[in-house]
């Protein structure tokens, strides 16, 4: 049997769970108050997911760096591989929010996209 301690964070009352891994696979929450703590409490013991926020370079912006998220939870276990794939990831300039930055990243089904707008810089033409 495996337990686990954790907050919900499906909610603003933020139950205290207690999640049970039966032997034979069977999961019980319990401490939630709301249905949705029972969900949560689950997931997080099959899989944990989360939403992933960064940001990425900007080639020819007007600012450096562009704000980006998954558009949908991803596995928590492949959080710094997607960050290690940001790292190197480079956008050319004028960016738009919701643009997809990244279909698809590492097969999860989430893509990562913009958040903020950003320019192409003007260029001085100025000798």
């Amino acid at each position: 049997m495996k337990v686990e301690e954790m907050v919900c964070i499906m909610c603003p009352l933020g139950c205290r769970l207690t999640v049970r891994q039966e032997d034979n696979g069977e999961i019980i929450v319990s401490g939630n108050r709301c249905p949705r703590g029972i969900e949560y409490g689950k997931q997080e013991m099959i899989e944990p997911l989360r939403i992933l926020t960064s940001s990425v370079l900007v080639l020819n912006g007007e600012l450096p760096l562009v704000s980006v998220k998954t558009n949908k939870p991803i596995p928590r276990r492949l959080v710094m591989k997607v960050m290690d794939i940001l790292k190197n990831t480079r956008v050319e300039a004028p960016v738009r929010v919701g643009d997809v930055i990244i279909k698809d990243i590492l097969n999860t089904g989430a893509d990562i996209v913009a958040t903020r707008n950003v320019e192409r810089a003007e260029r001085s033409d100025a000798a």
